[in-house]
């Protein structure tokens, strides 16, 4: 069982004793639980047949969550949150993906109006019932029929799962794989490989000239709940956790030519066939072959495959059919940013609000990944269930980190920990701290955390006020959007990239695999109008950092270089683009 799927069974329980109004300290503990589950970088199946004790040395892990995380891995479920469920009607925990819709929402509907899932809500919100419970008018109703309507095109979709659930599949597999003599090499190709941020199906594709020997190699892992098909050549599978993943096994001289087909997209290949038709030549899953003679003229290699049509080879990233052919046969292709050029991290939080670690373990471990810097960014105080700071706190807070730095110095270390605050974008557009306590802070991260279902107009005014401001240097998460959970608010792009690009504010790509927001899409706009991205980790513990390979790959889908990126840039030319020096 993933950690993911553990995590989300604790959120769960503590939507449900939300929802009963239990002890918030109760209800607490196990988001915090959940949260700690999802941070681990250890399988917590792995630690209960290992060392089960350990799992009560990770904060937000105590004597009570660890035996039910071992039950959990033990069973596939928890006796609490059935006996949660038992008190409420099927369909309660849906109600929590309606956006605008929480633990307190979903309480007040279900004991004034006995609503109990998203069925009943659409029907009272049609008759006009929710008018009946105090506080509910005709906006909360409109907002809520827009949100249902989000909601059922969510659900109508074919099914896809999170890019980090599928990657949590990846390297186990592969591994499993390679451990046989008869595999020489296997590849996850498909939308996994684009990094795409969801996936449905996965695809392996696997080296080897005993193709039987491969087959039951890949039959026999052990999270293989299911064996869908099996032939000569290909098989798929149903996992545990619901991924199918199919199989082809080609030969060495093959290999190339069925990676890149594999891959795709459906579009780009498309293209590239048509593109080769007009050369002489025909490309499949087995080779590149001469239209005239028949005969095999590439294909042990992608590489070789692009470079028979006269292109170099593309980055699977970009294989979208948006320009990236063209941008090959004139030699343009963008150098995509790495990982490695990432220097820093600016978003994140420590144990002052939400997070799991301190401010000297989190300064700790971006050291340890080489960052050269990280801004610490701590809710304001209208985000009060992330345990936000007031301007008190806030300035208690800077002073930590002033003398941290002061440390630091004397160490020689060459890190520097920037003061800052991710500081809420109230409905009006103002901000969450006064213009005095905000002149205190190195970076100034916005973000909307309220009132999501504003219309068009309004929500683009208010984040637009809050860049003309001046004191903004981020936008957070721009759209709002939770992948698969909630879709993002309506709002203009391209005006909000235009004011920031006029008030030297950069737009965040949040790392964090259900936001990847910006998008890849947005990514590219803003690249177009010259506005630099940061992609940061929103990280609320040490483990976190990790996720920046999700937002690196999201903005090598928007075509993103290491200059269109803020935090590739060394601390000297960061500090000058916060002091609003370009």
């Amino acid at each position: 069982m993933e950690n993911s799927e553990i995590a989300a069974i604790f959120e769960d329980i503590a939507h449900l004793l939300e929802i009963r109004g239990e002890n918030p300290f109760r209800v607490r503990s196990y988001k915090r639980a959940a949260e700690a589950v999802s941070s681990m970088t250890v399988s917590a199946e792995k630690l209960v047949g290992e060392d089960e004790k350990s799992l009560e040395e990770i904060p937000g892990i105590g004597k009570s969550i660890h035996e039910k995380i071992v039950e959990i891995v033990r069973t596939g479920d928890c006796s609490l949150k059935k006996e949660l469920l038992e008190k409420f009607p099927d369909g309660i925990l849906d109600l929590l993906k309606i956006s605008g819709v929480g633990p307190k929402k979903a309480a007040l509907f279900y004991e004034k109006l006995g609503i109990g899932n998203v069925d009943d809500l659409e029907k009272a919100v049609n008759e006009g019932r929710l008018g009946d419970v105090a506080g509910l008018g005709e906006k909360t109703e409109i907002n809520l029929k827009r949100a249902i309507a989000a909601y059922r095109s969510i659900q109508g979709s074919s099914l896809r799962y999170k890019l980090s659930l599928a990657m949590s599949s990846v390297d186990k597999y592969s591994k499993h794989m390679l451990s046989v003599k008869s595999v020489k090499r296997a590849e996850f190709a498909g939308s996994l490989r684009r990094w795409k941020e969801t996936v449905g199906d996965l695809d392996m594709l696997v080296e080897s000239n005993d193709h039987e020997a491969a087959l039951e190699r890949f039959v026999s892992y052990g999270e293989v709940a299911e064996v869908v098909q099996r032939g000569e050549k290909k098989a798929a599978v149903r996992l545990k956790n619901r991924l199918q993943v199919d199989l082809r096994v080609v030969d060495k001289d093959e290999f190339g030519a069925a990676l890149q087909y594999f891959t795709g997209s459906k579009s780009h290949n498309v293209a590239l066939r048509d593109r080769a038709k007009r050369m002489g030549f025909k490309i499949n899953e087995y080779g590149v072959f001469s239209e005239k003679t028949g005969k095999k003229v590439a294909g042990a290699d992608e590489k070789g495959v692009y470079e028979k049509v006269g292109l170099c080879w593309i980055e699977p990233e970009l294989r979208e059919d948006i320009g990236e052919i063209a941008a090959a046969e004139k030699g343009k292709l963008p150098k995509l940013v790495d990982v490695d050029d990432i220097q820093g991290d600016l978003h994140m939080h420590t144990t002052e609000s939400d997070g799991h670690n301190s401010l000297e373990q989190m300064a700790e471990a971006a050291i340890k990944r080489g960052y050269s810097y990280i801004a610490i960014t701590e809710h304001s105080k209208a985000v009060g269930i992330a345990h936000g700071l007031d301007e008190t706190r806030l300035r208690k807070s800077l002073k930590a980190i002033d003398n941290l730095n002061e440390k630091l110095k004397k160490k020689k270390a060459k890190f520097f920990v920037l003061k800052g605050a991710e500081v809420d974008i109230r409905h009006d557009g103002s901000l969450d701290y006064e213009e005095d306590a905000l002149g205190e802070l190195d970076c100034v991260v916005a973000a909307v955390h309220s009132s999501f279902n504003m219309p068009k107009a309004e929500m683009t005014e208010r984040i637009i006020r809050a860049i003309e401001s001046g004191l903004v240097n981020i936008i957070a998460h721009p759209t709002g959007r939770l992948i698969g959970y909630r879709p993002p608010y309506e709002m203009d792009m391209e005006k909000v990239v235009k004011a920031a690009k006029t008030h030297n504010v950069a737009l965040e790509l949040n790392s964090f695999p259900e936001r990847l927001d910006l998008s890849d899409v947005h990514c590219r706009l803003a690249k177009e109008h010259g506005v630099p991205v940061v992609i940061s980790t929103d990280a609320h513990s040490e483990h976190d950092f990790a996720n920046i390979v999700y937002g690196v790959h999201t903005a090598r889908r928007g075509w993103l270089e290491k200059n269109d990126v803020l935090n590739a840039r060394p601390l000297v030319e960061l500090k000058k683009f916060l002091a609003k020096g370009g």
